[in-house]
């Protein structure tokens, strides 16, 4: 059975400027205010997963964390990595998911997680995972996706792009690449392949020349994959150009620390290579291991990379 996939749309800023833009240091706060925000991001969780049908405004949930709106957005954000209303938004589109994949209808789905209507499901799903209701609870068949072969620096790509954004970067060395469009359609089986050059060549240029790496112009990808999977591509998504992170690491900042091989398996998974950079994963030992895409690329794209930082 094809596991129902799961997609994210996520503006992802060009390679360059997502790891060279300017960060501030950050300053730990002192403990008893740590706590203190603790306090705060707890009674908010508490009203929002106990009210969260009633969809609370923003107003209702500081007035329950006892503090103003702006104090409560910047705490929640600065403890969470997300805002009071994203965590609504994902409490209230996973209770969302569960009734459509029991089978509940795209209606009463809505009214059952406390929406006002339809529509507003339609733009919950749209936002946060790049396609409506209905084509989620249909596990994406009949999805389209376009694909195309172009030069780069590491060989032929197979870049495969949905109306939504980059859902697909593969190579393929000379003479493979009937096999790399097979590889890349296992993973897809119940959509609807079109070759189509033109539409892919625009976003072959974007991924390999950096000259098109402007943050004001953000490429879209679509990230198709079970939860746990695109939990661990975007986190990949957060290691710089010219570093390295390691399966461990990976596993620890998405909160299994015990999960290593779990994460292996996740990033050999991943459907967007380079962009979704998990070339930049070694060994704990510092060795260069295993990638889909062979070691001799992995080492190139590296290398390609330790040159652009250093220049």
């Amino acid at each position: 059975m094809v596991p129902i996939p799961t997609t994210r749309h996520i503006p992802l800023m060009t390679h360059v400027e997502t790891i060279t833009a300017p960060r501030r240091a950050s300053v730990a706060p002192p403990l008893d205010a740590a706590a203190a925000d603790y306090e705060v991001v707890r009674r908010a969780i508490a009203h929002i997963a106990g009210h969260w049908q009633a969809q609370p405004a923003i107003e209702e949930i500081a007035t329950a964390a006892s503090v103003g709106t702006t104090d409560l957005h910047h705490i929640f954000r600065r403890w969470a990595g997300l805002t009071p209303k994203d965590f609504l938004a994902a409490l209230t589109l996973d209770h969302a998911r569960k009734l459509l994949r029991e089978s509940a209808s795209v209606l009463d789905a809505a009214y059952e997680v406390g929406l006002s209507g339809p529509g507003r499901l339609h733009d919950l799903f749209v936002t946060h995972e790049a396609m409506s209701p209905g084509e989620w609870k249909a596990g994406g068949a009949g999805l389209a996706i376009s694909y195309g072969f172009h030069p780069s620096p590491f060989g032929t790509a197979l870049v495969m792009i949905t109306p939504r954004g980059l859902a697909g970067l593969a190579f393929a060395d000379p003479g493979e690449e009937t096999a790399a469009l097979a590889d890349m359609q296992r993973r897809w089986p119940r959509a609807r392949y079109v070759e189509d050059p033109g539409a892919t060549s625009p976003y072959a240029r974007r991924i390999f020349d950096p000259a098109l790496w402007r943050p004001e112009q953000p490429l879209r990808v679509v990230l198709i994959g079970t939860d746990w999977e695109i939990r661990v591509w975007e986190t990949l998504l957060k290691v710089p150009m010219g570093r390295a992170t390691t399966y461990s690491d990976i596993a620890a900042k998405v909160r299994t620390p015990k999960a290593a091989r779990a994460v292996g398996a996740a990033v050999g998974k991943n459907p967007v290579c380079f962009v979704v950079p998990c070339h930049r994963v070694i060994g704990k030992s510092g060795d260069i291991t295993g990638y889909h895409w062979g070691l001799t690329r992995k080492r190139a794209m590296l290398g390609w990379e330790a040159g652009k930082v250093a220049a």
